[in-house]
């Protein structure tokens, strides 16, 4: 049964210790809400303007912007302390970079940043009582403690996701409360809000840096260097509270040993705050503490101490639960309380937070010296945006990185300047480079709450080597900055009324320079087979690889395309060449059949409850926001209604595809047959086969099951057993086929791929139709068993092949994964520009 009764806001006096003088011109949440915390949910606007209006009137309270989200909502950071420390804030934030001994008189700081999650939004209402509490109490304790501590509050860490949630339960709320979990209050529509605009789990973002929201945030996290971050979250209606430590065994062995001792003195703070007001809670079991790219575990490889605090969630205003019925009010004051527990806790064990910092970029300092080695040397010679991107990422994470001055040989390879960098050990991010580079694949724990290998330049595709010595490379004295890049800062005019214009595929914005000349109108072609011309003197040549992008003026119908296409250009730091013959030297000619046409692409992607939204969102932010396609997205339900014929496109990301009827099975076989395209990954693909679409076969579930021997497990060995069975978050190793039009504007033959998934498509009985194929040692980086890796050994990763006039293709992975794989990346753009620049036809089954 559920409950019927009403469930009313509780005042200030449910939140906070009565009596409590209070300043009176601070004003309350209610006076500038109309309703007190609790009584509804808040929308980011409103949550904004309550802090606006704090400190307006407080002299401890600062309020800043961060930056705009994509829906461009304001993301804010208030700064409450002391009008001593705010007015000294400068010199104090000075006093604190890496690097710095710290004072034990110094202020500690302790950043609470609340609902990184948009539907977990109690944090976000207990962000405004706590800040008012700070603000307003007028207690010797809260004078010393705003002495003794900066607070940093961000009261929303997702803005875009909130508002999506909070229309969502404010629109199906009633008047009277409704505890039924199955209500539409409790029961969120597609996409829900706990990920941002573009479908992201921003707590996965910390190390990425793929969403502006996380590129903001971090920015101000090494401005203020913070000793301690809180980060509130909900979890499921039936469960109670949960702080860390969480489980010992699941901490990522480069964070320091001290870290992990204040981690447990801090649960002693937040026990005796929900003891004392008889509340459930867990401390040492579930998450994990592995992966750096959380808001909890980020800090802990800067210094710091981050640490996770759990509700369970009423979702709406309240809900039934096996613990009775779960108020909103009832889970915001267990943030309150654990907001200044943690407050509490970081001002008495100050002289120990400053120490661990000071210590933990001596002792970074000291392994770099001792290691064996000096540091990283990037190269990648064809793509600059693509090594510009990641020297980016290692710069908003305060890593340096040095432009190569003069050529570097080793063996057979040079490393030339423009396409070189050095990464050296020896620096206060000595521990997030290793976290950032190195390859591990064995553990102490084998279960992971979240990924275990995250080794970015694999992500990147880049070529890493190690350095010895330093000396033997001469560097750039100043260290790489994104505004800094060598790149021209304005690209060669082109030669008016050229026989035709040519660029490679190699740029990772290739695509996006291609679809903008296509939507506007200019014809293109890609060349299928390698060409040479003779340049304009008699010795010189014109190369072209496979997958150049040709524009030939003979073509073009439109009387100002080549102003059009003068435009565009200028927009991209990517060469185009200006060809004054069709005629080659050698390969093909400008006018062979083997210059694929290109047409401008209409994509629908596949969107409701049966899809992840996850990599819906990776898929959207890859095509719309990176390379400027424009995407429909369709939820599920709705596909009886759509005329396929209006997309050269059907992108299925993952998802079970079970509620699509068969009048939309017959529509989506013709389309394709006629001429469409079909991108599928993941179980998008096995639904494809089964439906005879999609000509492959999977590893069964009873297969993979068929790997482990249980006759001799306890009960005791399930989570261990369950963890084997599991691919959490791993880097393989692949071999790609270079000769493939869907493989264009790759150089080398090995390409890592992620992969978070048991699928695994068996190794192809067809020739000419496999793109990647799994190595016979596939494991590079992350966790997973080894009868799992031999499973996946040798097996397909992506597939392609005719059906009838249209395509198919397929990939057991996510290539867009978390907007950073920018490895593996292309091979999407490919799919979508080139998928008739290929034909492989094989019969039905």
């Amino acid at each position: 049964m559920f409950a019927i009764a009403p469930v009313f806001a509780e005042p200030l006096s449910y939140y906070f210790e009565q009596p409590t003088k209070y300043r009176s011109k601070v004003p309350t949440p209610k006076a500038v809400l109309g309703f007190d915390v609790g009584d509804r949910h808040v929308r980011h606007d409103q949550l904004v303007h309550y802090f606006k209006e704090l400190a307006n009137a407080s002299n401890q309270v600062r309020l800043l912007s961060m930056g705009y989200t994509n829906e461009r909502r304001q993301q804010v950071l208030a700064t409450i302390s002391s009008s001593k420390n705010l007015n000294n804030l400068e010199q104090i934030l000075e006093n604190r970079r890496a690097g710095k001994n710290q004072n034990a008189d110094d202020p500690v700081v302790v950043w609470l940043g609340y609902s990184i999650h948009g539907n977990e939004i109690s944090g976000s209402h207990a962000s405004m009582l706590t800040a008012y509490y700070l603000a307003a109490a007028e207690t010797e304790e809260m004078k010393q403690l705003l002495d003794d501590v900066v607070i940093l509050i961000e009261p929303s860490m997702n803005p875009d996701g909130m508002d999506r949630f909070v229309t969502w339960v404010n629109t199906n709320r009633g008047t009277s409360v409704n505890t039924d979990p199955e209500h539409r209050e409790h029961q969120l529509q597609w996409p829900s809000g706990r990920t941002n605009h573009f479908m992201f789990d921003l707590n996965r973002d910390w190390l990425p840096l793929s969403q502006v929201e996380s590129q903001n945030r971090v920015k101000f996290f090494h401005q203020f260097k913070p000793n301690v971050l809180a980060d509130f979250h909900e979890m499921g209606k039936d469960s109670t509270y949960f702080f860390q430590p969480g489980i010992p065994s699941r901490t990522n062995p480069l964070t320091p040993k001290t870290n992990i001792e204040l981690t447990k003195e801090f649960a002693r703070y937040h026990g005796e705050a929900l003891d004392a007001d008889h509340r459930l809670y867990f401390s040492r079991e579930s998450f994990d503490d592995f992966y750096y790219g959380k808001g909890s575990t980020y800090p802990d490889i800067n210094g710091a101490v981050g640490i996770l605090f759990e509700q369970a969630s009423s979702r709406g205003m309240a809900t039934t639960s096996e613990n009775g019925v779960l108020t909103f009010g009832f889970g915001i004051k267990n943030h309150v309380l654990t907001s200044f527990s943690t407050l509490k806790a970081a001002q008495k064990n100050k002289a120990k937070l400053h120490q661990f910092r000071t210590d933990f970029y001596a002792e970074s300092l000291e392994k770099a010296s001792d290691a064996d080695f000096a540091g990283y040397l990037l190269h990648e010679p064809a793509d600059r945006q693509r090594l510009k991107d990641f020297l980016h990422l290692l710069e908003q994470h305060q890593i340096q990185s040095y432009a190569l001055t003069d050529t570097y040989e080793s063996g057979d390879s040079k490393y030339r300047p423009g396409s070189s960098y050095f990464v050296p050990l020896e620096q206060p991010q000595y521990r997030l480079i290793k976290t950032i580079f190195d390859k591990v694949t064995e553990f102490k724990d084998n279960s992971f709450y979240d990924v275990s290998g995250w080794t970015l330049p694999l992500a990147y595709n880049l070529e890493v080597k190690k350095i010895n010595r330093a000396r033997d490379l001469d560097t750039d004295s100043e260290p790489f900055t994104a505004d800094l890049l060598t790149l021209p800062e304005q690209n060669l005019p082109l030669k008016e009324g050229a026989y035709a214009y040519a660029f490679a595929w190699d740029d990772y914005l290739a695509p996006k320079l291609l679809n903008d000349l296509l939507n506007q109108g200019i014809k293109a072609k890609v060349a299928t087979q390698p060409f040479t011309l003779a340049g304009e003197s008699k010795n010189e040549k014109q190369e072209f690889a496979a997958g150049s992008i040709l524009i030939l003026s003979g073509l073009q119908n439109r009387t100002d395309w080549f102003d059009k296409l003068m435009d565009i250009y200028q927009q991209y730091h990517i060469d185009m060449a200006s060809l004054t013959t069709g005629l080659s030297i050698k390969g093909i000619d400008l006018g062979s059949r083997s210059m694929a046409p290109l047409s401008p692409v209409r994509v629908m992607m596949i969107g409701g409850h049966s899809v992840s939204q996850y990599e819906a969102g990776h898929m959207l932010y890859y095509l719309d926001d990176t390379l400027g396609v424009p995407v429909s997205v369709i939820d599920d339900y709705r596909l009886d209604q759509i005329d396929f014929n209006r997309y050269t496109h059907v992108i299925m990301v993952d998802g079970n595809y079970k509620s699509i009827s068969d009048k939309t099975l017959g529509k989506l076989k013709a389309w394709v047959e006629n001429g469409g395209v079909i991108y599928a990954q993941k179980r998008a693909g096995k639904w494809l086969a089964s439906k005879n679409i999609l000509q492959s076969s999977f590893v069964s579930d009873n297969e993979l099951a068929r790997l482990f021997n249980t006759d001799e497990l306890t009960y005791a060995d399930q989570q261990q057993l369950a963890a084997k069975k599991r691919i959490a978050g791993t880097i393989f190793a692949t071999d790609i086929d270079l000769t493939h039009p869907l493989v264009f504007g790759y150089q080398t033959p090995r390409l890592p791929i992620f992969k978070n998934s048991t699928v695994i498509m068996e190794k192809a009985s067809h020739p000419f139709v496999t793109l990647a194929q799994f190595t016979d040692k596939p494991l590079l980086s992350g966790y997973s068993d080894d009868a799992m890796v031999g499973k996946v050994a040798e097996n397909t990763a992506i597939i392609a092949h005719n059906v009838g006039k249209g395509r198919v293709i397929a990939s057991s992975e996510n290539l867009v994964f978390r907007g950073y794989w920018h490895g593996t990346a292309k091979i999407v753009a490919n799919a979508v520009f080139f998928p008739h620049a290929f034909s492989a036809r094989i019969s039905a089954k």
